[in-house]
């Protein structure tokens, strides 16, 4: 905690200084503020953390704090763990982190709990795993459910046979949504959800491979933006929009425009806005009261279809 009376003592000369600092919290200096980290482990070109990007600089803003956002490059997670590894180093007063893998990962955040630094932590991994790793919650969407819960979306909708696009394997929660998905349909899993990459074009090619080797695909499920923009691309460009069932995780200006065409029946939303935003008001609770919420955060899962689209899709990337 910073003394109230340094605080004090540099708002006390002019009296439009001391209303600046008077609005900041009583930890808080406007030259020392306290700082935090989010670190993710989404590549540079997943648009859909933009959101979270936002959710943070507002929060950070709010409090009063500064909030710094890491990640890898391209998305590599022994890159995320020396990132953390880095960050740990720097001494932050909290970390926001996302459970990418779990023994990837679980060196740097146990070191960073052992040195005493609040961690919460977001989107990817379980309250199970975050609890054992030390962190005081989880913000998140329990993923085999929210996959689940499309599945059985699609199931009453007369899915027998689907395709998971998969654009980041690596990820074990990309695989526990596929899981559910196909869980729910009552099919095995195995050979029904493919290893796409994040290359655009890699994976619409991917994508119209295993159409075609398997017509008897009648349901898709994406795992957000980056698995549903180039999906998208070959069912429009092969005429197949709107008769194939398909429903993606995540939103973008794209995915709700298809939504209102017929052409996505739905997109499971996990609002990632409350990702970004919350932990830093968590946080910044922790280090000037000591509070903190008693349990985890579930974000979502929430689905978007034809009949609630208008509500959000003008807030798409910033907010939803």
């Amino acid at each position: 905690m910073k003394a109230t009376i340094k605080r004090i003592g540099q708002c006390i000369s002019l009296s439009l200084i001391a209303l600046a600092c008077a609005a900041l919290p009583a930890h808080v200096t406007a030259e020392d503020p306290d700082r935090y980290v989010l670190i993710s482990h989404a590549p540079d070109s997943d648009s859909w953390w933009n959101t979270i990007k936002n959710a943070i600089r507002e929060a950070g803003e709010t409090h009063g704090v500064e909030v710094q956002y890491r990640n890898p490059t391209n998305g590599d997670l022994a890159d995320m763990a020396r990132i953390t590894q880095q960050t740990v180093a720097s001494n932050p007063d909290g970390i926001i982190i996302s459970i990418a893998d779990f023994e990837v990962l679980e060196g740097p955040i146990r070191d960073a709990v052992r040195q005493g630094i609040p961690v919460i932590t977001i989107n990817s991994g379980t309250q199970e795993q975050s609890r054992e790793l030390g962190a005081l919650l989880h913000i998140g969407q329990p993923e085999y459910d929210a996959g689940h819960g499309a599945g059985l979306r699609a199931k009453d909708a007369g899915v027998t046979s689907f395709l998971c696009v998969n654009h980041y394997i690596t990820n074990p929660a990309s695989v526990e949504r596929c899981q559910g998905f196909a869980d729910a349909l009552g099919v095995d899993l195995s050979g029904h959800m493919l290893d796409a990459g994040i290359d655009p074009s890699e994976v619409e090619r991917s994508v119209e491979a295993y159409m075609r080797q398997n017509p008897d695909v009648n349901g898709i499920l994406a795992l957000g933006p980056n698995s549903a923009h180039p999906t998208l691309r070959y069912l429009e460009r092969s005429r197949q929009a709107g008769d194939v069932y398909f429903a993606t995780f995540d939103l973008s200006d794209q995915i709700a425009a298809a939504i209102k065409a017929g052409h996505i029946d739905f997109a499971i939303d996990q609002q990632p806005y409350l990702q970004g935003y919350l932990p830093v008001t968590f946080l910044d609770l922790y280090n000037r009261y000591g509070i903190i919420p008693a349990n985890n955060v579930n974000s979502g899962p929430g689905f978007i279809t034809a009949e609630n689209i208008e509500l959000v899709e003008e807030l798409a990337g910033e907010v939803r």
